[in-house]
């Protein structure tokens, strides 16, 4: 009896909270909108980590992973590597975020890369041993000066694991710049890539806009929506 009575109170008393809140949340704004800071738009003043003939290589690495065709421009003129250039000359090039006091040890990939260079770091190895294996195997030709079917074949290496580049995974290397690829196809313009928005506009992403209240219900149609960009909000 004593435990049903306790109980019932109980009940009762949680009843009353929610109604208290209720009252709260339905009778005015028990919260304070707290100022939006946006990120300062990249701006194509000069190259901020990469050395020009680093440039070139990335820039051709990121048109044979995204070539342009009749559906979008490709990765170089979406601006992949401006992209990339400063988010490696910012904290993720430094790894701030990340533990890297060791001891490292090979593990799966649930747990992440086990890695004690940063971005930066690997991007600067990579690049120059790749550079060198390609002047070493095709008679002092940078991998930028290839054909497109020389470079995708020593991709193709890479992506499988089967290129030994002095001082780097190459397998890990190939994963990191495919992954800062996508980023800088897809991503917000504001960070420097995905010009004009055109990654988004191949695939119909709306971008930064308010809500979509009045469009929610039409399921199936294509709405036309032009996308929104950081920038424009800044403006």
């Amino acid at each position: 009896m004593l435990r049903r009575k306790f109980l019932s109170s109980m009940i009762l008393m949680a009843a009353g909270i929610a109604v208290a809140k209720a009252r709260v949340i339905f009778g005015g704004m028990p919260w304070f909108k707290d100022p939006v800071v946006l990120p300062e738009p990249v701006v194509p003043d000069g190259w901020k980590f990469f050395t020009a003939g680093e440039v070139a290589a990335v820039e051709a690495i990121a048109d044979r992973l995204i070539p342009s065709d009749e559906l979008s421009i490709g990765g170089k003129e979406a601006g992949c590597a401006l992209f990339i250039d400063r988010q490696l000359s910012s904290d993720y090039g430094r790894a701030a975020t990340q533990y890297r006091l060791g001891t490292f040890k090979p593990g799966t990939p649930s747990q992440g890369p086990q890695i004690k260079d940063t971005p930066a770091e690997r991007y600067r190895a990579g690049l120059k041993s790749l550079d060198d294996h390609c002047k070493q195997t095709f008679g002092g030709t940078a991998f930028s000066a290839l054909a497109a079917e020389q470079q995708d074949s020593v991709l193709k290496q890479l992506e499988a694991g089967e290129l030994a580049l002095a001082g780097v995974d190459a397998k890990a290397f190939f994963n990191l710049v495919l992954q800062n690829v996508r980023e800088g196809f897809f991503a917000d313009p504001i960070y420097g890539g995905n010009k004009d928005m055109a990654g988004w506009k191949m695939l119909g992403f709306p971008g930064a806009q308010y809500d979509f209240r009045d469009v929610i219900g039409r399921q199936g149609e294509d709405l036309k929506i032009i996308p929104i960009s950081l920038i424009s909000r800044k403006s």
